[in-house]
């Protein structure tokens, strides 16, 4: 890994959706890698340090929710969480976890509006 890349976890437990989004953001220049459930989100994170996560809300086991707590109480606000639905903001859960990520953003995920909240690529010149 370089200092200039943006590095962006994709985390879905719908390997699919997960694995197409990585793509994409590859395409785009960001290095990406996915996980399918929070507790592998949690090791992937400690790993390959993202500078954002973007995280479904809507996952068995670790939930979006209990995942931005943990990440929040192990990196505070040093990576950007961006907290992925299809769910409406009247959900419990979807709401709880509004409150805690950085932006949220509905699926499906519209890349420009995703370009604004990535951090920003450094220029190698």
């Amino acid at each position: 890994m370089s200092e200039n890349e943006v590095r962006v976890l994709v985390v879905d437990d719908l390997e699919d959706a997960a694995k197409s989004l990585a793509v994409i953001l590859s395409l785009n220049g960001y290095l990406s890698r996915t996980a399918h459930d929070g507790a592998s989100a949690l090791q992937v994170t400690e790993e390959f340090l993202p500078h954002c996560i973007l995280l479904d809300v809507n996952m068995p086991g670790i939930d979006g929710l209990e995942l931005t707590r943990r990440l929040r109480s192990t990196y505070g606000d040093d990576i950007v969480l961006v907290a992925v639905t299809g769910g409406g903001a009247d959900d419990g859960r979807v709401s709880k976890t509004f409150e805690l990520v950085d932006h949220y953003l509905a699926k499906p995920i519209d890349m420009k509006k995703l370009e604004k909240i990535l951090p920003r690529r450094q220029s190698t010149s």
